[in-house]
């Protein structure tokens, strides 16, 4: 222990003082660090944390973060390295690697039905906007109010439609990367929206707008649907809870009335 302690504080004091400079070393390998990264990091990150974080910085901060831990539990085993000890440490740098991303997975799962619900009202909001603007310059007025998750994706939408992309495939890619309920139809009925001329405009509105209600009502379905299992569930552990507490002071009383 003490061996590691000293190691630690080797290492700690060499970064610090720029003698082993880990960020030159993630810069000059980041081409093949980024192959690591999971292919809906990103998304999660969003998910999490909207626009105010990088996920790109974050993901090098995992990397340095499982390699320091990597040296310190090859410090560890240094005076007994064998096979199955570096097996060992293998597994503990991957876990400790992998182990941000599965929180991050862990979070949007335990909050999907909350994000889900988010594109409904979203939706809603741009089809007010949609009246008034072609879809594009409706988008790009919605990006304020819109829910921080979904700020960045509809930016690079926006940036690449602005930049002559004329085809479905940034609406696609919005779906593909918040890929929540219904997400996939929506952006095709915007991008149908964005291509009607204005004397059927209001038909393809019309369409449109019936489709974000379905999808709101399907929204609070899922929430009531939720709160009641929720409900029944509380529900239960009070009854379970109650005729458990009954039955003890019951199994009391007669214990002390045969004097067991």
């Amino acid at each position: 222990m003490e061996i590691l302690i000293i190691a630690i504080l080797i290492l700690f004091v060499l970064v610090y003082t720029k003698k082993v400079d880990t960020q030159t070393f993630i810069a000059e390998n980041d081409i093949y660090l980024k192959g690591l990264k999971e292919k809906d990091y990103d998304f999660y990150v969003s998910a999490k944390y909207g626009d105010k974080a990088d996920p790109n910085k974050l993901f090098m901060i995992r990397i340095r973060n499982s390699i320091f831990i990597m040296i310190a539990v090859l410090i560890l085993f240094i005076s007994n390295l064998n096979f199955i000890n570096f097996i060992a440490i293998m597994i503990v740098a991957y876990f400790s690697f992998k182990f941000p991303y599965m929180s991050l997975r862990s979070y949007y799962k335990k909050y999907v039905h909350e994000i889900d619900q988010m594109l409904p009202y979203y939706l809603k909001g741009l089809e007010i906007l949609c009246q008034n603007y072609t879809v594009p310059v409706a988008i790009s007025r919605s990006i304020d109010d819109a829910p921080d998750i979904f700020k960045p994706g509809l930016r690079d939408m926006i940036a690449r439609i602005d930049a002559g992309d004329s085809s479905i495939q940034p609406y696609m890619d919005f779906a593909i990367r918040y890929p929540v309920r219904d997400s996939m139809r929506m952006m095709r009925l915007l991008y149908r929206l964005s291509l009607g001329a204005q004397e059927n405009k209001y038909q393809q509105l019309l369409m449109f707008s019936r489709s974000v209600s379905n999808l709101q009502n399907k929204a609070r379905e899922v929430k009531y649907k939720n709160r009641l299992s929720s409900m029944e569930k509380r529900t239960m552990i009070m009854l379970v809870v109650t005729g458990g507490g009954t039955m003890l002071i019951l199994l009391l009383s007669m214990m002390q009335l045969f004097g067991v």
